[in-house]
């Protein structure tokens, strides 16, 4: 006899997984979120919104890449949820949009009830720590497209923003200057190439290198810094012209995305010291300075342009809030590019 079970799906596993979820899920409530019984959608009450005069929705969708492979092979799996959010609410908070709520996405060879619940454990803490609800989300078992211990995790995510006060490249003006706002560490980018890396060297995720206090499975698993809170607060308090988020392409390929066409980021290589896992994949893997460029985020996560009268107290306020910020270059007349001196 045919059973979906015996084709592989255990709707049981799945009820299984939602209860041991619901806890974790409760802690990123916002108090706009309205309950629905059948559980099928998400509701938010856009009355929240009224206090804008123009409301500006900003939405994004995102995953995690191949981190997921690392957090796989090393069997760890409660942080990826929050590299997911990072991924997905720190590009809303680019344009000045306040995150409001997100949904996830899993899908999985065989769904492990405790696992599962871990990993949306993290999608739920970085919702929290982005000022955010998650709000709803679907877990899907696809046995014989994904072996039992694969998954992957995408989602997607809502703002808000009041037309007037969003920024970008039309705010930014010679003079400017930018600010790097350190990461915490790879984030979620160039993964397929640390993992060439790891094969190529034939490292192990549970090899401690002399560069490295801790295993490289838990230095490639670091989370996401996650900004959205941190980049609202610095806008209510000093002038902010623009913010862009260090992702893939790496810090001039995303920089110069927040730039007018007659200005260029001058930017000084000197300012700061990459964190040494950095120095580990590329020596380790030999890889030039300008792949290094165009991949990895090199130590910076967010770049905010300011007004130059405000730089010494927005960085002030982010060592405030625990976050290392420091002068990484000025806008120059040019062609809209990000570049080094």
């Amino acid at each position: 006899m045919s059973t979906y079970e015996a084709a592989g799906v255990d709707i049981e596993a799945g009820e299984r997984a939602v209860a041991l979820m619901k806890d974790k899920v409760a802690r990123s409530r916002r108090p706009e979120v309205v309950d629905d019984a059948s559980g099928f959608a998400g509701l938010f009450d856009a009355s929240a919104l009224l206090r804008y005069r123009r409301p500006l929705l900003a939405s994004s969708t995102d995953g995690v890449g191949t981190k997921v492979m690392i957090a796989q092979r090393y069997g760890k799996h409660d942080t990826i949820g929050i590299d997911l959010v990072g991924m997905v609410l720190d590009d809303l908070v680019v344009c000045g949009a306040e995150p409001l709520f997100m949904t996830d996405y899993i899908a999985c060879g065989k769904l492990v009830p405790e696992r599962v619940a871990e990993i949306v454990g993290g999608v739920a803490e970085g919702c929290r720590l982005a000022g955010a609800a998650l709000v709803g989300g679907e877990t899907a078992e696809h046995p014989g497209a994904m072996g039992p211990d694969e998954y992957d995790l995408a989602g997607a995510g809502t703002g808000v923003v009041e037309a007037a006060a969003m920024l970008g490249p039309d705010r930014v003006a010679a003079g400017d200057v930018v600010l790097a706002l350190a990461s915490s560490g790879v984030h979620s980018n160039g993964y397929s190439l640390v993992r060439h890396v790891l094969r190529e060297a034939s490292l192990s995720l549970d090899t401690v290198l002399p560069e490295l206090d801790r295993p490289l499975g838990e230095e490639l698993l670091e989370p996401t810094r996650i900004y959205s809170l941190d980049c609202l607060e610095l806008a209510r308090a000093v002038d902010v012209h623009a913010y862009a988020h260090i992702t893939g392409g790496g810090i001039e390929n995303n920089l110069s995305r927040s730039l007018p066409a007659g200005l260029d980021a001058l930017l000084d290589r000197s300012s700061w010291t990459p964190p040494a896992v950095f120095g580990v994949l590329a020596g380790h893997g030999k890889i030039a300075q300008r792949d290094m460029d165009r991949t990895f985020n090199l130590g910076i996560g967010m770049a905010a342009v300011v007004a130059p009268d405000v730089a010494d107290a927005a960085i002030r306020l982010l060592a405030g809030r625990g976050l290392d910020a420091w002068v990484l270059g000025e806008i120059v007349p040019g062609t809209g590019q990000a570049r080094y001196r």
